[in-house]
């Protein structure tokens, strides 16, 4: 059976998972993700585990017992004045630190300095940290995509396999079609960000006539403007607006007029269990 069928979609349908990342990235992360996943059209989040304001986002999260949430693996912190370390702890995963114990700020750094062995050590930690939390972990991805470079992408599948959660997996070069039983979605867009004030209907709603036939993923980065997020980074008016767009009818009537259906990571976490 095709992955729509066993999704509930006829063939040929277009079908988007809108999922909010970096949650737990600030306390203005918190309230903007969480706000477009109480009004939709987001269907799912994932928490960045590292981060500062992650015990606000499981608090949020155990007040919200249906919401679908998984881990944002993360090996960066990529921000100049806002940083975070390994969850479990400098000492533990020596590779993956900076002289001043802070996850490296850009992939490359990872990717040059990193050992898979502390990569799996640290993503364990912190997937181990959010179901201690009484998160209900829907999913696993990747924050700035570190995870899927060659040096790493197996403890990925590695651990998607040993909890049993499905992974955000791009139809990508060298991927098998259907890699240890997972779902590869057909299309995905990461344009999230990356429009001029002003420009954010336009430009959300091209991505969403962008998207194709079959499962795709739409990323999102809601986060409630002002003091706090625009002191930690220059994309604060982009994810304010995108709050906004997806958690609203501006980004409902983008959807609808577009054909696209919405489901969420849940729904992929079920099929996976169900084998």
């Amino acid at each position: 059976m095709q992955v729509l069928e066993r999704l509930g979609y006829p063939a040929g349908a277009t079908v988007a998972v809108v999922h909010a990342d970096d949650v737990g990235m600030s306390h203005a992360a918190n309230v903007g993700a969480f706000a477009a996943l109480d009004a939709g059209p987001a269907t799912c989040a994932s928490v960045m585990v590292p981060c500062p304001w992650f015990g606000e986002a499981a608090e949020m999260a155990r007040a919200r017992p249906d919401v679908d949430l998984g881990v944002h693996l993360t090996l960066n912190a990529e921000f100049d004045g806002y940083r975070w370390g390994p969850v479990a702890g400098r000492t533990a995963v020596p590779s993956l630190v900076d002289e001043a114990g802070h996850l490296h700020r850009t992939s490359r750094e990872t990717v040059e300095s990193g050992s898979a062995a502390d990569v799996r050590t640290e993503l364990r930690a912190q997937i181990d940290a959010a179901l201690a939390a009484g998160i209900d972990v829907t999913h696993l991805d990747s924050h700035m995509g570190t995870v899927f470079h060659p040096k790493f992408f197996e403890v990925y599948l590695e651990l998607g396999r040993e909890y049993e959660l499905p992974l955000f997996l791009p139809r990508m070069e060298g991927l098998r079609p259907d890699p240890d039983g997972f779902i590869v979605f057909d299309g995905f867009d990461a344009d999230s960000l990356d429009f001029e004030p002003g420009d954010g209907r336009a430009h959300n709603e091209r991505r969403i006539r962008n998207l194709g036939a079959g499962l795709n993923y739409l990323i999102c980065h809601p986060a409630q403007g002002g003091e706090e997020l625009t002191a930690i980074t220059d994309s604060a008016h982009q994810r304010d607006f995108e709050r906004g767009f997806y958690g609203g009818d501006a980004g409902r009537l983008a959807l609808s007029d577009a054909g696209v259906e919405t489901t969420g990571m849940r729904a992929l976490r079920d099929v996976l269990r169900a084998g």
